[in-house]
């Protein structure tokens, strides 16, 4: 990215998190530090930045969030 671009922030939906049940979120750095969220939560490159910092610490727990996509790939035959 250079300097004019601006940062695109991450959207976290939980509603949306393929792997969303409540072992994965008690350990969801999402949960751990807002508590269950009632909508999106968005966090901008700073703030993902500290969070990826003190995850990798061990000071919370990663962001445990899976997204599906938006469109299902197409098989190909490889033949």
């Amino acid at each position: 990215m250079n300097q004019t671009e601006s940062p695109s922030p991450l959207v976290v939906d939980c509603d949306s998190c393929l792997v969303r049940c409540p072992a994965v979120c008690a350990d969801c750095v999402v949960s751990v530090l807002l508590g269950p969220p009632s909508g999106e939560v968005t966090f901008d490159d700073e703030e993902r930045a500290a969070l990826d910092a003190l995850a990798e610490t061990g000071l919370v727990p990663p962001l445990r969030l899976v997204m599906g996509v938006d469109e299902p790939r197409t098989h190909r035959d490889a033949s």
